[in-house]
């Protein structure tokens, strides 16, 4: 399995126990600000807002915070104004790495940005040098004892999906980005909501590495994560489940 699909699946199932909270809050917090602010402060007519409230709940978040949040879009509660910006760069090993934020202030953003990679045996570059590496797809996640392998796969095949894969903690499905609202639609009807999906990059070109180079990967993604303006990080390494759950375990 590449190493940061692991690497985010492991994070996933441990995030119950984050004693960050209050930060993952405030990201899927800004996420629906945005959204509400974009495209209205109505999940039925907004995909963005539906999708950004679906990942709040799937994370715990409580019901006043997504409700300020979309207020706070809606221009009904006063909130900074934030805007959507991508970052891309080499980490260690020549891994690439992606990096999407949401910001009220782009050059204080590039310049933390900029001191993470550094930081951290990594180089930021400009935008495109590494994005040709990665896809943009939809991915749902619904917890193994949601349903059935079979039964999962089954429904994601007839709503569109292009792959699933189950394990012991999820099963994930991925669809191309257009597709996704409505794969999402027939999943949810049948299985409920999901515990976690939106639009990821998946690379199509890994780098394995050793553990000690997966070791500083895993220490930039987490320094990139820790920045409040920092939605996701995305990168290219390989390495083992083996590898990556003792890393993890470590961490």
């Amino acid at each position: 399995m590449a190493g940061h699909s692991k690497y985010a699946n492991i994070k996933h199932r441990k995030g119950a126990q984050d004693a960050r909270r209050a930060k993952v809050f405030s990201k899927l917090g800004r996420e629906i600000t945005v959204a509400a602010k974009l495209g209205g402060a109505d999940p039925a007519m907004n995909p963005r807002l539906r999708l950004a409230i679906a990942t709040a709940r799937g994370q715990s978040m409580p019901k006043d915070g997504i409700e300020r949040a979309i207020q706070k879009g809606a221009g009904n509660l006063e909130g900074d104004n934030y805007e959507d910006i991508r970052y891309e760069g080499y980490g260690p090993g020549g891994v690439a790495v992606i990096v999407e934020c949401l910001t009220d202030n782009k050059n204080r953003t590039a310049g933390e940005v900029r001191t993470l990679f550094s930081k951290n045996d990594g180089e930021l570059g400009t935008t495109g040098c590494v994005g040709f590496m990665f896809e943009r797809m939809g991915e749902i996640l619904y917890p193994a004892a949601k349903a059935s392998a079979d039964a999962v796969f089954e429904a994601a095949l007839e709503a569109g999906a292009d792959n699933v894969e189950s394990g012991d903690d999820y099963h994930e499905i991925t669809c191309a980005p257009d597709q996704f609202g409505a794969v999402r639609a027939v999943l949810e009807e049948k299985f409920g909501e999901p515990e976690k999906g939106g639009l990821i990059w998946r690379p199509k070109i890994s780098v394995p590495v050793s553990e000690v180079v997966a070791a500083s990967v895993i220490a930039l993604i987490e320094a990139l994560e820790d920045n409040d303006d920092v939605q996701s990080v995305t990168a290219n390494f390989e390495a083992s489940d083996e590898v990556m759950e003792k890393l993890l375990a470590s961490g």
